[in-house]
């Protein structure tokens, strides 16, 4: 499952019109709204359960997904503003639709796709190493000995 596009049809960028873009890019704006919340609590997940982990070479690997996180939280952010900017030419182009070149600005849409697509990508991984890294924490003998009732 590598294509993750929303999309209903290979060609459907270009032959769809100008409102049925707008529907799909205020999608990508509500998703990416999402992605950004949920890296914010993922960034929250390392920080709470970081002071836990003993191990050099795992405090590295999580400096690492943190630093990874925060790369992509940018990223989200920097898409959020894109999207916000594609969706007000994409207003401009229904009042008036010889606004912009047509070829030009649906090929700027699918790269946009294609980034978000991407970003999608690495959110997943990202959420993926930051669940495998607390889950150990979690389950290892230094985290349960704080908790046992002597």
């Amino acid at each position: 499952m590598s294509d993750f596009r929303n999309r209903p049809k290979r060609t459907y960028i270009f032959d769809a019109n100008w409102e049925e873009l707008y529907v799909l890019a205020k999608h990508w704006k509500s998703d990416l709204l999402f992605y950004k919340d949920d890296l914010k609590f993922l960034d929250h997940l390392i920080d709470k359960y970081f002071i836990w982990i003993s191990n050099k070479k795992d405090v590295d690997a999580v400096r690492k997904i943190d630093n990874s996180i925060l790369e992509t939280a940018k990223k989200c952010s920097d898409l959020l503003k894109r999207v916000e900017k594609h969706l007000t030419h994409l207003a401009g182009l229904m009042e008036d639709p010889f606004k912009y070149d047509s070829h030009q600005f649906r090929t700027e849409h699918q790269q946009l796709e294609d980034e978000i697509t991407n970003f999608v990508k690495v959110f997943r991984n990202n959420r993926k190493e930051v669940f495998e890294v607390t889950s150990l924490v979690v389950e290892s003998d230094d985290f349960i000995r704080q908790f046992v009732v002597k």
